[in-house]
């Protein structure tokens, strides 16, 4: 009976041995001759290629980016308080990637594909490279769709379209961050896909910001990705090129996506710590002489693509902080000189409670109002210019004793222009909500007003154009031009609400 037993078992035993194949893989293997600060130098990978993945012990990931004859330059994507000098290494073959899809929207995950949410595993079906080349010139169509982002400021005063690159500049808690959220709540029903792409920023700023855009119901429509401020600096560094990628498996079906860079300030100084730890000679305030490239091979590849290529379009906000309000240091003027403009947040605007303190003398957009809606077109003309002459003869208003009658009525109504500026956080407006009170106000409809009735006055015509003309309204936002007796019509309808208004105040009062 033993016998017969031991018989079957080798019988089992050389069946299962013939029936296996064996496979031979080649793997380059190299020794760490030295790891700290986030980078680490090996010795034996001959044939490695740049940006190509080396799997350390513990399963962390690192990526080649100095090739030198006798070692590699290595940036850690993870911990590396467990790696020392002397361990093996292997080369994965493959490019550092990420991974993209439709199943990542609604998710909070880091550059590599982990999961930050604490969520489901993610379930996707394609990597593609961190680093890819942009579109070229032949492959772009110009900008002419609006991204509209519910600020009156910048619908009306900073236009942005869709494929454009357009910065977001100021010192820090002035209010960046809250203008490319509101921004993306904006989108929620306009069928542009989102991503929020947080470098270096504290864990609870980061959980403030998925809240709102959960509580507003965004996040169904955006990916966020992380690289908080604890974690390696190369892993800060491929991040935004990471989320790109996200961005460009939509951009390539026809899909319209946005996406907000919050901050490249912290990004340069994390590749600027990787170059110095790499001992690549330092340039001006110790960046390397690459620092220009490292955001221009980004956002460059932001675009509006021809119909032929899909026509679809990825549109950037990259968002930098300023010291002292210096718009000319180094890095801010690089990357003015390589966006579409800029939105400038000014810490004095914001001191005087100004929100959102958007400087319009010093904001621009160069695409300007070629993405404008017709009917937009022909109320913010008129708005910049009585806004602009608001500004200069303030100014000059200081230093004088008595104004004549013109100069004291431009003051007033710009006071009143300013006013209906101001926005509340997170409450983006629909285009005909702006355009109602914008014409309003152009009109001089508000000029008898007290500047803290403008708010009320400003809601009272929102709902009653709203409700008594939602033909004209459905007509301004799909672009088409309103005739003299149509935007009579509108004004007529202001200026009832502002009646019942003033009648509503006399009563009580």
């Amino acid at each position: 009976m033993l016998e017969q037993l031991l018989q079957e078992t080798l019988s089992i035993l050389d069946r299962t041995v013939r029936q296996h194949t064996y496979t031979l893989h080649a793997r380059e293997t190299g020794r760490v001759i030295h790891v700290g600060g986030g980078i680490a130098r090996i010795k034996g990978l001959s044939s490695i290629r740049s940006e190509e993945l080396i799997r350390f012990p513990d399963d962390v990931l690192g990526v080649a980016v100095n090739l030198e004859p006798q070692e590699v330059g290595v940036i850690l994507l993870g911990d590396s308080d467990r790696l020392a000098a002397g361990i093996d290494v292997n080369a994965t073959g493959r490019e550092a990637d990420t991974p993209v899809g439709e199943s990542l929207l609604g998710r909070v995950i880091d550059a590599t594909g982990r999961i930050l949410d604490r969520g489901k595993p993610l379930r996707f079906k394609e990597r593609r490279p961190v680093e890819r080349l942009a579109p070229a010139i032949i492959e772009r169509a110009p900008v002419t769709v609006p991204l509209e982002t519910g600020i009156k400021t910048i619908d009306a005063l900073i236009p942005i379209g869709r494929g454009q690159r357009e910065l977001i500049v100021g010192d820090r808690q002035t209010g960046k961050t809250s203008v490319a959220i509101d921004t993306i709540i904006n989108q929620r029903n306009k069928n542009v896909i989102c991503v929020y792409c947080a470098i270096g920023q504290r864990g609870t700023a980061v959980a403030r910001v998925v809240n709102t855009l959960r509580q507003f119901h965004a996040l169904e429509n955006t990916i966020v990705v992380v690289a908080s401020d604890e974690d390696p600096p190369g892993l800060r560094y491929i991040t935004p090129y990471a989320a790109t990628t996200m961005a460009e498996y939509f951009l390539e079906q026809g899909k319209d996506v946005l996406i907000v860079y919050d901050d490249l300030t912290r990004h340069a100084r994390a590749y600027r710590e990787l170059s110095l730890l790499l001992r690549r000679p330092p340039g001006r305030e110790a960046y390397p002489g690459d620092i220009f490239y490292l955001h221009a091979r980004l956002l460059e590849r932001a675009t509006h693509l021809h119909q032929r290529g899909g026509g679809g379009s990825l549109t950037a906000l990259p968002i930098i902080e300023t010291q002292a309000q210096d718009i000319s240091a180094y890095i801010p003027t690089n990357l003015i000189s390589i966006t579409d403009g800029q939105i400038y947040l000014s810490p004095t605007l914001f001191h005087k409670g100004l929100l959102p303190a958007i400087d319009v003398g010093k904001s621009i957009s160069r695409v300007g109002g070629k993405t404008q809606f017709p009917t937009f077109r022909s109320v913010s003309g008129d708005l910049r210019l009585s806004y602009s002459q608001f500004e200069e003869l303030e100014t000059f208003a200081r230093f004088a004793t008595r104004l004549d009658e013109e100069t004291r009525s431009t003051i007033e109504h710009g006071r009143r222009v300013r006013e209906v500026l101001k926005q509340v956080e997170h409450h983006p407006l629909r285009g005909s909500e702006q355009m109602v009170v914008l014409k309003a106000v152009n009109e001089g409809l508000f000029d008898h007003l007290a500047l803290e009735k403008i708010s009320n006055a400003e809601a009272a015509i929102q709902k009653c154009v709203l409700e008594e003309l939602p033909d004209l309204c459905e007509q301004m936002e799909t672009g088409k031009k309103l005739t003299e007796s149509q935007w009579k019509q509108i004004l007529e309808v202001a200026r009832k609400a502002i009646a019942n208004i003033e009648d509503r105040t006399e009563r009580l009062s």
